[in-house]
This record gives structure tokens, sequence and C-alpha cells, in this order.
């Protein structure tokens, strides 16, 4: 059916854990991945998209939402029950772009990972559900819902996501309705070794790695019976798996994107492509993202993630944009693209940034982005970089013109205490204007080891420890973090 009849179709692909370097259009000439590179060639590639959170189920909250954890509420990966009886819907009752879609009268589908609690219901206006049954999985086999039934798969993840995928599209290429459809690959996330098809993993056995050096552990990296807390023992059959993976999860989009040509659909389909989060593969001496230290780190290895964007209405030119956008843009930008009203997602932090897309606005402006995870703040603007950590620090603040690899911590510089005292302000400004009492996190004692329920009356007990059994009382003493 022509464009002009219709609303253009969304296709929306995420990935997991991927650095805003692990791509080749990015500037890696390591790393391999044609399908994506073409895609950026042919639309818009943001340099500089950030995350709202550096760890996944918060990350992907804010993206559906609009809004940042403080306000939605889930503020480390979900952990305990993903399927059943005694699941729960972190989103409930909250608005997603989902849901406008929806109401617009899109035919939505989801394949891939869901991890924001009850895998096994579809959410409202979701013709299709294949959801992966928590946040990650072994690579050769795989639990999955489909609709509200378990599915055991087996075959390489990343193909079964793929072909689930076209099989949505081969479905509904022909109806007057338009469709939403999110592709969302684990890849490429742990396990790493091992778990990937040879015909991608020979291709990284005689890398350099030059794009991931691997420099002295940083301080505050957990290590698990040897190995980074993100990482595995074999730093480089690591390294050969998540490069793996990345090509990999790259092959399958193109058959997708294939799929979407097949049926002449390519002039009526905005394809994005982005990621969860970032990730450091020996990037600041870290394998991980916000997790892979204690206190947790917001290096913009960390916060930014890809993100690129091909289709009608999108300037078709390879251009790069390199303004600051961050996920909670994200709804009202998609809302907007498809010709639907962005404004009420646009009643929080989020602006959309179809504009930019289109080509229409490319002046710099005074933006900044904000992050968080858990007690762990920042703000950060085109060339300066400030990290708070309630209550007592150690806070973080980076010249990011002179020191765009954030080694050099001028948080204490005498000469710096009117920029940081600044950004400080401007960062507690925008939290007092976004977080809400009942969701504001910079009390929470995120361990980065798994949110196991709602925020509430007992906000420890979201985050408690296996084997934790303090009373309500200490669990509230507890609940600001030395």
């Amino acid at each position: 059916m022509s464009s002009t009849t219709r609303r253009p179709n969304l296709v929306v692909i995420m990935s997991d854990d991927q650095g805003p370097w692990a791509l080749g259009c990015a500037g890696n000439d390591e790393i391999r991945t044609p399908v994506l590179d073409g895609l950026a060639a042919r639309g818009t590639r943001l340099s500089r998209f950030f995350c709202a959170s550096p760890v996944c189920s918060p990350a992907r909250a804010s993206l559906l939402t609009g809004q940042p954890p403080s306000t939605h509420g889930v503020h480390d990966y979900l952990d305990g029950p993903h399927a059943g009886a005694a699941s729960v819907d972190y989103l409930a009752g909250m608005p997603t772009f989902t849901d406008s879609l929806a109401d617009a009268g899109y035919r939505l589908g989801l394949s891939g990972k869901w991890h924001l609690g009850r895998s096994d219901v579809p959410r409202t206006g979701f013709v299709h559900w294949f959801a992966l049954h928590g946040g990650g999985s072994p690579y050769g086999q795989a639990l999955m819902y489909r609709e509200a039934m378990p599915e055991a798969v087996e075959g390489y993840l990343t193909d079964v996501i793929a072909d689930d995928a076209t099989a949505f599209i081969d479905a509904e290429h022909d109806r007057d309705e338009p469709f939403f459809l999110a592709v969302n690959f684990t890849a490429p996330h742990k396990p790493f070794a091992g778990q990937h098809p040879s015909e991608f993993t020979d291709v990284y056995r005689d890398c350099a790695f030059e794009s991931c050096p691997q420099g002295e552990p940083h301080p505050w990296q957990p290590m698990v019976d040897g190995a980074p807390i993100g990482g595995e023992a074999d730093t480089r059959e690591a390294l050969i798996g998540y490069f793996a993976a990345v090509t990999a999860m790259d092959a399958a989009i193109g058959r997708i994107v294939a799929a979407i040509d097949r049926h002449d659909l390519g002039e009526e389909t905005i394809v994005v492509f982005t990621s969860d989060n970032g990730f450091n593969c020996g990037h600041h001496g870290i394998w991980g993202k916000g997790n892979g230290t204690f206190p947790q780190n917001m290096y913009d290895e960390s916060v930014m993630v890809p993100f690129i964007v091909s289709g009608p209405g999108v300037t078709g030119t390879g251009t790069v944009a390199e303004q600051l956008t961050s996920a909670y843009d994200l709804p009202a930008t998609l809302l907007e693209l498809v010709g639907l009203d962005p404004a009420p997602f646009e009643l929080g932090p989020g602006r959309s940034f179809a504009a930019l897309l289109r080509g229409y606005d490319r002046e710099e402006r005074d933006v900044v982005v904000h992050n968080e995870y858990g007690p762990v703040r920042m703000i950060r603007s085109t060339d300066r970089k400030y990290v708070h950590r309630h209550p007592f620090g150690p806070h973080e603040f980076y010249d990011l013109s002179a020191d765009p690899g954030e080694r050099e911590n001028l948080v204490d510089a005498p000469e710096r205490a009117g920029e940081v005292a600044q950004l400080r302000r401007r960062l507690h400004r925008w939290f007092t204007e976004h977080a809400t009492r009942d969701a504001d996190g910079s009390a929470l004692p995120v361990y980065g080891a798994g949110q196991l329920s709602p925020l509430g009356d007992d906000p420890l007990g979201a985050f408690a420890p296996p084997g934790w059994d303090a009373s309500p009382d200490d669990r509230r003493s507890a609940a600001t973090p030395a």
C-alpha cells in the first residue's frame, strides 16, 4: 500500500550491551558491521546518543516511557520471577509509546528480549509476542514465550529472533494497518566464548583488538572467580565472542532488512537501530557497563550507545549528527516521525528530535543529558561531565574537550570549583523537577546485583542481596549508602 495512504511502519532493533565504539561506521576498522554501516549510509547516525541508565532494565523502561528511572522506578536489571503469578509487570499503568501506536491503529509485534517483568503476558496492543524469559540466555538454547505459552527453542538465538521477526513482517506486509516491530536481540551480551558460529568467530582469530585496549584493571572492578564481573577468564576469547556476536547480529539484521525490501516496504518503513546501554571491553580497565564497577560508573563507553535511523522522512545522505540526545527523547521522536502527536511524551524531560533526523535542526544548543544508576547521577554537556554519588561521593568532573578519554578527574581542582558547582546545581535542579518521591533513586542502595521487586515502603527490600533478613527498620536505616 502506498505510504501516502497510511502511516509508515516502524521497526526498532535493539542490541544488548553494545558499546558506542562497536560499529564500523563509528570508526572501528576491526569490527565488521556491513548491514548497519549501510543503514547509516542511507540514513542518519547519532554519534552522541545516551541511554538513561547504564544497565539493562532501567534503560529499556526509559526507552519505552520517556521517563528517567527516578520516575518509572526501575533502577537495576530485574531479577526474581520473570513469568507466572509471582512475576510483576514493572510498567503497569505507565504510558509507553507503544500504547500510543496501538491507539493509532498500529499492529504491534515483539521478537526477543523484554526484561521488564511478566515476559509471559503480551502487553496491550501486541498481536505478536515472542519474548525471552528473563534478561539473558546461552546462545544455543533459550526459554521464550510465544504469546503466553512457554517455548524451549534451540538453535542460535540471534537467528531465532531474526527468523521470528521476518515471519512477522511476512505476515503483516499486505494488511491495511501499519505495523510496529520491536526486535530485541541478546547480542552481544555475555556469555562470549564458545557461543557463536565459527563463520563469525573465525573472522576475529587474528584480530589485534586495538579498539579494545586492555589497561590496568580499574580499582573499583569486582572480580568473580578470578575474572572481571562483566567479563570472562580468557580475555582474548571473550573479545572474539563479543565481536562475533555483533557481526552475527549484523548479518541477522540483514535478513530483516531483506524481508522489508522483499515486500517493497522500504519506502514506507522507518528502521531504527540502537542498544539498551553501552559496554567496556577493557576500556578504562573495565569489563562491563555501569555495574562493571562498584560504585557504578558513568564513563561514556557505559552510557553512550549506537543510534542509526533510516527510512521515509529521514535525511538519507549518511549524515552524522553530533548533538546530544537521550533515551528519554526517543518516544516523542518516534511518534513524531510517524506523524503522531509527541506532546504526551514531552511532559517530562523528553523532547522530540525528529527535526534533527529530518535535517531541519542542525544548530548546536545548550543541551545536557542526565543519567542515573541508583545513587549515582551524571550530567553531561558537549564538553564537560560531572558525576555525583549520593550522599558522600566520590564525585567526578571531566573536561572532555581536553580529556575525551575521562582519564583525569578534576573535581577537586581549585580552578574548576566554579564549573563543578554550576553543574552540580543544574544536576540537582533537574532531578528535583523530574524525580518522584516514590521512585527517587538518590538514596537507594543499588548494588548492581539485580532488583527483586518494585519500590515501596521497604526500598532496600527491592535490592536485598541473597540471605538478607534485616528488620524493616534496619533496612530503612541502611537505605542511605555510605
